[in-house]
């Protein structure tokens, strides 16, 4: 079994020591960053089970303290990846209303504005008030499943997304998308999630489908499709959500 795919996402996806892949040959490029989509879930498993991992250790700690530490593993492990789609896509969004051109542009620009510095920070903000409260409730094991599903809508996106710019990485990875591993490791994805936390898991399925369709929506109405900005966007976006309805699904239903 050719692993280079898997190794291909891991290292994109983290900063986990995944091995170097071997030589490629050439032409095999394009080929083997589609197949690497479909272990996207898996990578975020991975990510999760670490952070369960680390907050599990930390439950004697202050929760404030242990959610900062989590967080910053978090963020460390993905190497900010996708914070930096979220930043790009907020400065695009707002800069370039009304022109799906001027958006794409401002996409490019390495710089960061307001809006940019704006979304990091209320979504650092956001998980790390969730992540003090899930915590505190002894729920850290929870976090298996925020990465995973967050990960798994970016196969769900490029069979369902047209990519929005004429050339990238992404654009490969759609041509080269394996479509029927991708729709089976998405299902996947959510009857494991069911399979590990019940209703609970159910629910954030649910929450993880609604996010992945209004955020679709969006996407479609101002560029016609994604880019790889906008799936780290996404991703970000989602994992802040799920944080959220599960410290309120929590507050909700505990007597």
């Amino acid at each position: 079994m050719d692993l280079r795919p898997l190794w291909l996402a891991g290292r994109l996806l983290t900063r986990l020591p995944f091995p170097e892949p071997r030589e490629i040959e050439p032409g095999l490029a394009g080929l083997l960053a589609g197949l690497s989509v479909p272990w996207y879930p898996l990578i975020g498993a991975l990510l999760g089970c670490l952070l369960a991992l680390g907050g599990g250790a930390l439950v004697p700690v202050d929760p404030g303290v242990a959610a900062a530490l989590v967080l910053i593993l978090w963020v460390w492990s993905t190497g900010a990846l996708h914070l930096d789609g979220l930043a790009d896509s907020a400065d695009a969004w707002v800069g370039g209303i009304a022109s799906r051109e001027r958006t794409l542009e401002i996409m490019k620009d390495p710089r960061s504005g307001p809006a940019a510095v704006t979304a990091i920070g209320l979504v650092l903000i956001a998980k790390w008030a969730a992540l003090q409260a899930l915590m505190a409730g002894g729920s850290a094991w929870l976090l298996i499943l925020i990465p995973l599903l967050a990960r798994a809508q970016l196969p769900l996106l490029m069979l369902t997304t047209p990519y929005a710019r004429a050339h990238g990485m992404a654009s490969e990875q759609v041509a080269q998308l394996p479509r029927r591993a991708a729709w089976a490791v998405t299902l996947i994805a959510g009857i494991v999630s069911v399979w590990i936390a019940g209703w609970i898991g159910f629910a954030l399925c649910l929450m993880t489908l609604l996010v992945f369709g209004l955020s679709r929506r969006t996407m479609m109405s101002r560029i016609a499709g994604f880019t790889g900005d906008t799936a780290g966007a996404l991703v970000e976006i989602t994992e802040t959500a799920l944080l959220l309805a599960v410290v309120i699904l929590a507050a909700v239903l505990t007597p």
